[in-house]
């Protein structure tokens, strides 16, 4: 769990309310822009610290796992704190250059930990552990920044990947 002054630090910095749209679709009366934390220098620090402390024994996984392109930002800094290289999973390939769907190399049979920003109904890392998968990767464990309480848990485990979240959003409505 976050420590008080994290989530006031992302309460106060991203969570707006309003009439929102979520990525699968549900309407919600608020919405927490990443964005407005990921970018934060005074945020991040303190973030990446208390990821790291949700990780696995670094012996057990070989790198970190980051969707495009929320995720990204905050493996960066967990990859300093945690001395583990990260991979970037896109969404799809591009139809130009390398044309990999996985940047930042890595070998087959590695084991990574998948690092989500925000989990609604776990779909964007289920996809990311999908691509991960077909590349050869073993997935250790999703764990997402903020858990939106909307189905994630459920979804992600009935695939059969233990899931850890770092703030809850009751606990973050809260403070």
């Amino acid at each position: 769990m976050a420590s008080q002054e994290l989530l006031k630090s992302i309460k106060d910095a991203a969570f707006l309310t309003g009439n929102f749209t979520t990525r699968a679709g549900k309407q919600t009366d608020f919405y927490i822009d990443k964005y407005l934390f990921e970018t934060r220098p005074d945020i991040l620090d303190p973030l990446a610290k208390e990821l790291a402390a949700l990780f696995p024994d670094p012996s057990t996984y070989d790198r970190i796992g980051a969707p495009e392109l929320g995720a990204v930002p905050i493996a960066a800094v967990v990859s300093v704190v945690l001395k583990k290289p990260f991979i970037i999973i896109k969404k799809k390939s591009k139809e130009y250059g390398t044309q990999k769907r996985i940047e930042g190399g890595f070998k087959k049979g590695e084991r990574i930990v998948i690092l989500e920003d925000i989990l609604t109904t776990g779909g964007a890392a289920l996809t990311a552990c999908e691509a991960a998968e077909e590349a050869g990767l073993v997935i250790k464990e999703i764990i997402g920044i903020i858990h939106r309480e909307e189905g994630a848990t459920e979804n992600i485990e009935a695939k059969g990947y233990p899931l850890k979240s770092l703030i809850n959003v009751s606990s973050l409505k809260a403070c």
